[in-house]
């Protein structure tokens, strides 16, 4: 597995994978403008055998990293692939000056909220009908200590899932 930035050349792919993952999917002009607009947004592609299987895309604003959104195609998860490209985020962002982390998840999406949880995140506060399609509930995630635990490419050595 290799983690590299996304590229133009990756959008049709990335936008693919985010419309099979998400009710709500971001668009490709959505990608683009973070890719070509946003001085705080990265995006990395996780490839496997050079096939692209997972995607983040994370914002570093000041001492903060917020996690805009993360996928991994559905054949590809559990392991280990999300955890790894939240590895160089996290290795990214503290390079950059940031101490905390955060993100908004689904209350349904147990995967996710479980992984963010075993990361490091905690539950701070709810969004009440942040999401629509359906309409539900944001849970919003904190990790107040940002630190890489073992090496720049394992959390804790845990598996990955969706976010």
């Amino acid at each position: 597995m290799t983690i590299d930035l996304l590229t133009e050349f990756d959008l049709d792919t990335v936008v693919r994978i985010e419309q099979e993952t998400f009710s709500v999917p971001w668009t490709r002009k959505m990608f683009r403008d973070e890719l070509e607009g946003n001085p705080f947004a990265s995006l990395l592609v996780s490839r496997e055998a050079g096939v692209i299987v997972g995607y983040v895309c994370y914002w570093v604003i000041f001492e903060e990293l917020h996690i805009m959104n993360l996928a991994v195609v559905t054949d590809y998860q559990r392991q280990g692939i999300a955890n790894a490209m939240m590895s160089h985020a996290i290795a990214h962002a503290c390079a950059n000056g940031a101490h905390t982390a955060m993100l908004e998840v689904r209350v349904s999406n147990v995967a996710a909220v479980a992984f963010y949880t075993r990361l490091g995140f905690q539950k701070i506060a709810l969004r009440y009908r942040y999401y629509v399609n359906p309409v539900e509930d944001a849970m919003i995630l904190r990790w107040r200590s940002l630190e890489i635990k073992n090496d720049a490419h394992t959390l804790d050595g845990q598996e990955a899932v969706s976010g």
